[in-house]
Order: C-alpha cells, then structure tokens, then sequence
C-alpha cells in the first residue's frame, strides 16, 4: 500500500520554531476532483515568509491554523489530471504544495515547468520566488542609478545572490553581509565587490562605512535587525531602504519589533523606506522571467543550493534556513 506521510502544524512556535512544532501523520493519497491536480511532490522549497504563516499573529500571507498540513513552494509530476490544461506527466510548480510525496493542487494555481532551458528546481530559484524578488527588489523598488553603492543582506540567500548579480550586470557596486567568511567568497566569486561578516563584527556600523566608503545608496533588507541599524547609519542623501524580509526576528516573530529608531536619520537623509512583496508585480513577471532566465544561458547567473533529501527533513531544512544555517537556496528533493 502507497503511503502518504504529511507533515501537520502542531502547535504555534514561541521562539525559533523547533521541529517538535510539526507532526508527520500519515495520510491517505487524495484524489482530485474537477479542476484539479494529482501531482507526485519532486521537490519542496522552503522559504523566510513561511514563519509568518505559523504564527496567529496577522501577517501579509493566510496563516495555518493548528493540525492544518503545512504547503508551499514546490514542483511534480502530474499522475492524474481533472483539467484540460494539464495531463498525466506534465511538470508543474504551485504555491500549494503540501509537504507531502503527492498533494491534489487547483489546476487554476498551477504553471508548467519547462525542461529544456534549466533545471527543473530553478522554478524555485532564480526562475521563480526568489530571482523575480531580486529583480522587482532592486530594479524597481530600490532603483539604483549606474555605480551607486547596493547593500544587500542575507546576500548569498536565495534572493541575495541573485540581487548581487543583477547589480553586477547592471553596473551597480554591490556590497554583501552574510553570516561566514565561506559565505562571503561565495558573494565575491558572484561579483559583490566587498562584504561583512555580521556573525564576527564586533562593530558593524563601522564595518559597512568601511566597506562602502562613499556610504549607502540602496539597501535591499532582507533580514531587519541590527544590520538594517547599521545600514540606516551609512545611509546617504535620499537612499533607499528596500525591506524584503525578517528573518533576524525569527525567534520573536509575534513580540514588539524594538530596536533603535531612526526616525531623525530618515528625516535628515530623506530616506524613502518601502515594504516589498513580490505580488504587487505580477503583471511584469514574464519580462523579469525573460531577463533572468536570458542572463542565465549567457553564464551571467550562477546559484547555489543547499539540498535536504526525503519527507522527512522538511522541517529541518525550514528551521535550519531560518537560522541561517543553509548555504545558498534551501530545497528540499524528494
């Protein structure tokens, strides 16, 4: 008998999320009713916005409720089709994924995944979530003009490296913070021209005027925390805070986010300061699909992934990404 072992939400974290959070329950295969997909999982991507979803706190995204099976990112193989869009061996990639080996998925939230041109898990990468945020992050909500300074942090992350290497085509000066010296080569081999080490600086405001000595111009957030603080210190004359992420509160997701104001700083560098999420530019992502994926057959683009094997790491991998344990995209095979 084939088996179903899903991965359900047992209770909301209180802190950093541990695995005892989840439950793998095992489940019969579902079935698909009209409009509708059976697909067996092949790989899972997990992703920062996901600790949101495990919180009752309100957040941007719908949340999971407790003994709800958990889904997100991912791609598979169509066994069974109840669409005339898709049929048996089609791959596709959704957002409804369970975590789980085979999920039933709206046809509707389905896109085929195509094999010709990159590798299929690049839907998850830089053919997906993470490259199209890089790409909308910088070029269009932080708009940086040729040879203007781009902090990045989380830089050798799933969206990180794409951003830096997007700033490297495009004649931008970008400038990384990451969480280890290996982490940090891996940014310079991508084109960042300097970076920080956030984990060893004993000074981090002084370690990014050091490494951005004309100062910041454009800061793509992908972590807040005491390095958004150090950014906003070397902020210039009309910079631009790009806030994609907060990943540095992972372990204090549902309290008061307290830290320094930067209030005075904003008003004196007239800062502009803008949440990103990557919906508000649907309508562009063809284009931005067509960009990164031309960069990458040009040898423009290069990516890092960090791969869990089997069901049954799944909230590992997710708990370990968040603490920033991963190198690189964090996925999931099955």
């Amino acid at each position: 008998m084939v088996t179903n072992p899903s991965w359900i939400l047992r209770s909301y974290p209180a802190a950093m999320p541990i695995l005892k959070n989840w439950e793998l329950e095992d489940r019969a295969i579902p079935e698909a009713a009209g409009g509708e997909l059976l697909v067996k999982t092949l790989w899972l991507s997990v992703d920062p916005y996901m600790r949101g979803r495990i919180s009752p706190a309100k957040n941007y995204a719908a949340g999971f409720k407790l003994g709800d099976l958990m889904r997100g990112g991912g791609i598979g193989e169509v066994i069974i089709s109840e669409s005339p869009g898709f049929r048996s061996g089609d791959i596709v990639m959704s957002d409804h994924f369970g975590w789980q080996p085979f999920s039933v998925i709206p046809a509707a939230a389905a896109k085929p995944v195509k094999t010709a041109d990159a590798p299929i898990q690049s839907a998850l990468s830089y053919l997906g979530m993470p490259g199209l945020t890089a790409y909308f992050a910088l070029l269009k909500t932080g708009r940086p003009k040729t040879g203007e300074t781009v902090l990045i942090s989380a830089a050798s992350g799933a969206v990180g490296q794409i951003a830096g290497q997007i700033a490297r085509i495009k004649g931008f000066d970008p400038v990384a913070v990451a969480g280890s010296d290996e982490k940090l080569e891996w940014c310079r081999e991508l084109g960042y021209r300097a970076g920080v080490n956030h984990r060893t600086s004993t000074d981090l405001v002084a370690d990014v005027a050091a490494t951005c000595p004309t100062g910041v111009d454009v800061f793509i957030d992908n972590t807040a925390g005491p390095i958004h603080d150090a950014a906003m210190l070397n902020l210039n004359t009309f910079g631009r805070v790009v806030v994609v992420g907060t990943i540095a509160l992972a372990d204090r997701f549902d309290q008061p986010d307290i830290g320094l104001r930067h209030l005075r700083r904003t008003l004196i560098t007239r800062a502009r300061i803008e949440g990103f999420l990557l919906d508000d530019h649907e309508a562009e992502n063809e284009t931005a699909l067509a960009d990164l994926l031309s960069w990458y057959k040009q040898g423009l683009l290069q990516t890092r992934e960090d791969v869990a094997e089997g069901i049954e790491t799944v909230p590992h991998a997710f708990v370990r990404m968040l603490k920033g344990e991963n190198f690189g995209k964090q996925l999931v095979r099955l």
